[in-house]
């Protein structure tokens, strides 16, 4: 495991395109978040790459409102990035998966 990743502390970390969640609430929270389904086929398929919004939506087969909900929450944990480019109309949203792995750990 990394050195600079303070298993004393409870707490959510990324190293590494890892996931460390430490201590009991955190990991409450981060399995909350990855219990919908829509949620895991999110992360399924910004495993093969960062998708905009609408590609991503269309992929998973539910609206863009309902997908960015999804994101936010993704968000929240560090688990999804977002970014903003210039698109043909306006601004385009780009999604990308921060991470490949997720560690938890119940003590600190």
């Amino acid at each position: 495991m990394q050195d600079d990743i303070p298993f004393h502390k409870e707490g959510i970390y990324i190293r590494d395109s890892t996931l460390y969640v430490i201590g009991s609430r955190y990991i409450a929270k981060v399995s909350k978040i990855l219990s919908s389904e829509t949620r895991t086929r999110i992360l399924d398929i910004l495993s093969d790459g960062p998708k905009d919004l609408d590609t991503l939506a269309k992929e998973v087969g539910q609206s863009k409102a309902n997908i960015s909900s999804q994101i936010r929450l993704l968000e929240s944990i560090g688990i999804v990035k977002a970014t903003y480019v210039p698109g043909n109309r306006g601004i385009k949203k780009i999604l990308e998966a921060k991470v490949k792995r997720i560690i938890m750990k119940v003590r600190p």
